[in-house]
């Protein structure tokens, strides 16, 4: 049978890690490995390989010659082959059977939805526990008979492959607790729902770009659905109400959620909005990458108490009676202007006349004599002033200097300032 054209993984890898490219180096941390005659070899002393192969985007379309790739390779366990060119589960078989101790492999961008997988050929996949066929196009029927090949898969990265639907295996997959399957096109939550039927171990299900409308089930389903469920991604999904989010309860272990980017929260503020969600979501310990402390989950649970105490009985949530119960109804909060005051009304005392006034406090004081100049009949330079806080045990103080701004004497409502003609 005549070899592929192209280049061959043999041949990237005696390019990639010959002793010019990738000398050996000694040293903790650094994997390498040069394999011990190994038998039909020629180039057994030239290459220098660790235990983690990266070899993406070398334009790679077959496998070579296999007596070389099981020599040099009985010490890898990460192989990264993304990017490339191959199109032929054969090729990658013959790639991975010659790798005993695999158990990471990315085959992402390789255009293998050209071939069809057969059972037999995805058999040398066995020891694999992490598999990345991101934009691979990988049809159900491959992702099926990898599934029932694999009995060790623990996580499984389906991103970018054009879904607008799932199809149910005909095996579940008790071993999966990871599932990657971002930047998809699923927006029914049936589709949803068979990756619960699927994978009943999941703990993680990263679901972020896929324009999920809404999760439609009940309580009781979700649970049997999802019963071990610990982390999940919504992020920039369709979900557009609240119902939806406390749905996620239902899930027994759920522990931390992602919600960013939903329609539902745009019309929030920042901080409303994680307020919100942590009190809508009582088991939750983690949201959107950050811890939930004890203190920040009381203080969103009382604001969302005062949030919706002004709602009609229609319109307030289940939880917020449960929180009712937990802390009582609470008073809103005191509204407290914290903005510098800009004006004051002070009685203003001249000779035997009092005359109340409302003056602005950015005013210097040299502006405010301007200002008292018809009032008091007297020039700016022979006028002194004097402030009385009313609250002051010390008498009035003297407003010396010209270009002193008012509100620096925290001149209040009710104070006092007194004018007297200066002594010549």
């Amino acid at each position: 049978m005549d070899q592929p054209s192209g280049r061959s993984f043999m041949q990237v890898l005696c390019e990639k890690y010959s002793p010019e490219n990738f000398p050996y180096r000694r040293g903790p941390g650094m994997g390498v490995h040069v394999p011990a005659t190994p038998q039909g070899s020629p180039m057994k002393d030239r290459l220098n390989l660790p235990s983690v192969l990266v070899l993406n985007s070398c334009g790679i379309t077959c496998a070579g010659d296999e007596n070389e790739i099981a020599a040099f390779c009985a010490h890898v366990f990460e192989l990264d082959l993304s990017d490339n060119k191959l199109e032929d589960w054969h090729e990658v078989s013959k790639i991975v059977s010659n790798v005993p101790h695999l158990e990471f492999l990315n085959l992402s961008s390789n255009p293998l939805s050209l071939s069809v997988l057969e059972r037999s050929c995805a058999g040398s996949f066995a020891g694999v526990r992490k598999l990345v066929l991101n934009n691979s196009k990988a049809s159900w029927e491959t992702v099926h008979t990898i599934l029932q090949e694999l009995p060790d898969l623990e996580e499984l990265f389906l991103c970018l492959n054009d879904y607008e639907t799932v199809s149910c295996s005909p095996v579940c997959c008790q071993s999966l607790k990871l599932l990657h399957i971002t930047d998809n096109n699923l927006q029914d939550w049936t589709e949803i729902r068979k990756l619960g039927i699927m994978f009943p171990s999941l703990d993680t299900l990263i679901l972020a770009n896929n324009n999920l409308t809404t999760i439609e089930e009940s309580e009781d389903s979700l649970a049997r659905l999802f019963p071990n469920l610990r982390s999940i991604n919504l992020h920039k999904s369709g979900l557009h109400c609240w119902e939806d989010i406390d749905k996620l309860n239902s899930f027994p272990k759920l522990k931390e959620v992602k919600l960013l980017g939903i329609p539902l929260l745009q019309s929030y503020t920042t901080e409303e909005r994680r307020k919100l969600l942590i009190a809508r979501l009582p088991s939750i310990t983690k949201l959107n990458g950050s811890i939930v402390a004890d203190g920040e989950r009381e203080d969103s649970e009382r604001f969302f108490i005062r949030y919706y105490m002004e709602f009609p009985e229609e319109e307030v949530p289940c939880r917020y009676h449960e929180l009712v119960t937990k802390y009582g109804k609470l008073e809103p909060l005191a509204v407290v202007d914290l903005r510098p005051q800009s004006s004051a009304k002070v009685e203003v005392h001249f000779q035997d006349k009092v005359e109340e006034m409302s003056i602005r406090l950015d005013q210097t004081v040299a502006e405010l004599k301007k200002h008292l100049k018809t009032v008091v009949q007297l020039s700016t330079s022979n006028m002194l002033l004097f402030y009385l806080d009313q609250e002051a045990p010390f008498g009035p103080e003297e407003m010396k200097y010209s270009s002193r701004a008012l509100h620096s004497y925290g001149i209040r409502d009710g104070d006092k300032i007194y004018v007297e003609p200066r002594m010549k």
